[in-house]
């Protein structure tokens, strides 16, 4: 580990739940081979790129959380177009096509994705941008790339917990990518991601935590049943009305702190 990087207490044994209502087995299979289905559409699209409508990405993106067998609930303002920092809380791999369903964005991944097999290619054909979390170093650069990005028109969206949590909580914003949006003088927009049951009961079922395998974090999640994406699309901070970038975090992610200290008293109690 850096460090800077940093990381949550969640680890699968302590916070993910047991699904004990889960779906038939051959379901599942379908909902997975439904997913795959519609990333693979996506990539035989990548070369269109912009062309494609914004309206479309949003709704292939709220198709493929549906072909898991999770309900999208998206409530709030509509997002601003033009240059546009997207922020979130970080749970699950299902908040990159929530968080695309509310603008599609060019996504801040760390480096080591680009050498995973298929999602790495994906990712980098995606127009992502990469910050590499082992140099600290390297970081001006990294929000140097985000605020031209921003500068160019372009919504950038980033989970700035920098690690996933489970759910019951979250961590602190951290403030590198809020500089960027300071420089080029854009807005930010808040995004909250929750996942429950229906009824409405929190679940820790999505989650993508500690040493969890991309492979059972998404068979968790089809193999459930009654899961609800809830996504909740805040009012735009508009530029100006913050001085820096530690006001303009705390401004974008009210109360996480005592979050965040809540669950590590839980989880070390």
């Amino acid at each position: 580990m850096s460090v800077w990087q940093p990381s949550a207490p969640c680890t699968p044994g302590a916070c993910i739940e047991a699904t004990g209502s889960a779906t038939a087995v051959p379901r599942a299979v379908l909902r997975m081979a439904a997913v795959l289905a519609l990333v693979l559409a996506g990539v035989v699209l990548s070369p269109l790129g912009g062309r494609i409508p914004a309206e479309l990405v949003k709704r292939w993106c709220r198709w493929i959380v549906r072909a898991a067998g999770v309900q999208v609930r998206i409530t709030g303002t509509a997002a601003p177009t033009g240059g546009l920092l997207l922020v979130a809380n970080h749970i699950s791999w299902l908040d990159i096509p929530l968080l695309a369903a509310v603008r599609p964005a060019r996504m801040l991944a760390k480096s080591d994705i680009r050498g995973w097999p298929v999602a790495g290619w994906l990712t980098a054909r995606s127009g992502a941008l990469f910050i590499d979390r082992n140099r600290l170093r390297a970081l001006p650069q990294t929000v140097a790339q985000i605020a031209d990005a921003l500068r160019s028109g372009h919504a950038v969206g980033v989970f700035p917990e920098g690690s996933t949590w489970c759910g019951r909580a979250q961590g602190n914003f951290r403030r590198a990518a809020f500089q960027a949006a300071l420089d080029a003088g854009v807005p930010v927009q808040p995004v909250r991601l929750h996942y429950r049951i229906t009824g409405g009961t929190p679940s820790t079922a999505p989650a993508f935590i500690g040493d969890d395998s991309l492979l059972a974090s998404v068979w968790r999640v089809v193999s459930a049943r009654g899961l609800v994406a809830e996504v909740d699309v805040r009012d735009a901070i508009a530029p100006g009305t913050h001085p820096d970038r530690r006001s303009l975090a705390r401004a974008a992610q009210p109360g996480a702190t005592a979050q965040a200290d809540w669950i590590h008293a839980a989880l070390v109690a």
